[in-house]
């Protein structure tokens, strides 16, 4: 069976930390009270869309609002458990949507879980519960372990 894809946008920015990136926390009951469960906003695709297009959809699903135009980097790809990730990097300078998270509508990104465990109950929890501007020390503590190398990408493509 070929590998799931995925696609996301790591926006980012000049902060008075240096760069920033925005970053989604994992929503759901299991994530809840662990910081180290941040991601960039993501999701699958088809062999019918882009990853760039997926990309933006996604970001426009889990955000609540569209991602800002600008040119896209590619940042590559890495290996999350079953599924491989493209991430493209585009400038976010100006972007306020970190808010768009909470106060999304209802039709925006769910997944529905049985919780707790095993009790038959079916519930549903957005993918994302919180959106928030990162600088990258504190992006590197708090990101899923298997996305920390498209950090290490920007730094190396802002400031080279």
């Amino acid at each position: 069976m070929p590998p799931v894809t995925s696609a996301g946008l790591l926006l980012h920015r000049n902060g008075p930390e240096g760069i920033e990136v925005l970053l989604g926390h994992m929503g759901g009951p299991f994530w809840a009270r662990k910081e180290h469960a941040w991601t960039v906003p993501k999701g699958e695709h088809g062999p019918d869309e882009t990853p760039f297009d997926a990309a933006r959809r996604e970001f426009t699903e889990e955000i609540g609002t569209p991602p800002p135009d600008g040119e896209p980097v590619e940042l590559g790809s890495v290996r999350q458990s079953r599924k491989i990730v493209s991430v493209f990097a585009v400038d976010g300078t100006g972007f306020d949507g970190a808010d768009a998270v909470a106060a999304r509508p209802d039709d925006g990104s769910w997944v529905e879980i049985e919780w707790p465990p095993r009790s038959g109950r079916r519930l549903r929890f957005p993918e994302l519960d919180r959106a928030r501007w990162c600088d990258l020390a504190t992006a590197r503590e708090r990101i899923v372990v298997a996305q920390q190398p498209f950090l290490d990408r920007l730094e190396r493509l802002v400031a080279g």
